[in-house]
């Protein structure tokens, strides 16, 4: 539950930070290996490398059994997406530099809100809809209109891996009132390494004992910014804190300068601005129709 009102928000802001810079940390690591494996093991990898430190988080702060009494039709669907998505991003930051791939995959709040409609039954009305419509035009932008000296199929990849993030946030909306967090992010992990695992294996690449380093990086970090963001999200207030993720651009577009020596180009700045601006509205919109169902 989050703390009350009076108690101040600079904890929650700054875990929220930290979460954002260490997710960006790890996906510049999936980057790396993604030249050398393909995205369903890199996907893979990503489960493994996590697991075990999100796990031992998981045990120390709830009960062993709070793990195994979960919601197993929405846990196996919420795997599925998480691979879908992992494989389609991976996909992406293989074709193009971690910016642009961000600037994509930022629309995902702007799905989230459109899929609430039809498959939460919640109400989105006008303002909200011209929010998401604006923000797709931004996504079109760094698409280009011609898709001349653009990777398509790898945009495309990263859209897909947004609407399957998006439908990822809504199966949480729905278990968040049944299962634990902890128990949420131990069976999406776990899911995402058997079953990413699986369908790798026809591909699967020896590991090189030079990526051993990225591989354990990659863990450490996304299991200390899952624990992160949890606890900012426990925190805090969403509206405050949910903004904050637009930061990650700042950390990728350094990482995508000092690792890769490349920088976005005026037409993803654009794109960015279009689709970060329609989020910032959307959030804004948001808090106005929660304040008027519950003032």
């Amino acid at each position: 539950m989050p703390l009350s009102r009076q108690t101040s928000p600079l904890p929650a802001i700054g875990l929220m930070l930290l979460a954002v810079a260490l997710f960006a940390l790890m996906d510049a690591g999936l980057k790396l290996l993604s030249a050398h494996y393909p995205p369903l093991q890199v996907a893979t990898l990503r489960g493994l490398s996590s697991l075990p430190f999100v796990l031992v988080w998981a045990l120390l702060t709830v009960p062993p059994r709070s793990l195994l009494r979960v919601h197993w039709s929405l846990h196996l669907l919420r795997g599925a997406l998480g691979i879908a998505m992992m494989v389609g991003f991976v996909y992406g930051l293989r074709q193009m530099p971690m910016s642009t791939a961000y600037a994509i995959a930022f629309v995902a709040p702007l799905l989230v809100t459109a899929m609430a409609g039809p498959v939460l039954k919640e109400k989105v009305g006008a303002q909200r809809w011209v929010a998401i419509a604006i923000g797709m035009l931004g996504v079109l932008v760094i698409l280009r209109p011609n898709g001349e000296g653009f990777p398509i199929r790898a945009g495309l990849a990263v859209l897909v891996s947004a609407a399957c993030y998006a439908g990822n946030s809504l199966t949480v909306r729905v278990l968040a009132q049944r299962d634990s967090t902890q128990a949420m992010v131990v069976w999406m992990l776990t899911l995402l390494s058997l079953g990413a695992g699986m369908l790798a294996l026809p591909q699967w690449q020896p590991l090189r004992w030079d990526d051993a380093a990225i591989i354990a990086g990659v863990g450490v970090v996304g299991g200390l910014g899952q624990v992160a963001l949890t606890e900012a999200f426990r925190r805090g207030e969403a509206s405050l804190i949910a903004p904050l993720e637009y930061t990650a651009l700042i950390w990728v577009v350094g990482l995508d300068l000092a690792v890769w020596g490349v920088l976005p180009d005026m037409v993803t700045w654009l794109g960015a601005g279009i689709i970060i601006a329609s989020g910032f509205y959307l959030l804004r919109r948001e808090q106005v129709h929660a304040e008027a169902e519950h003032p």
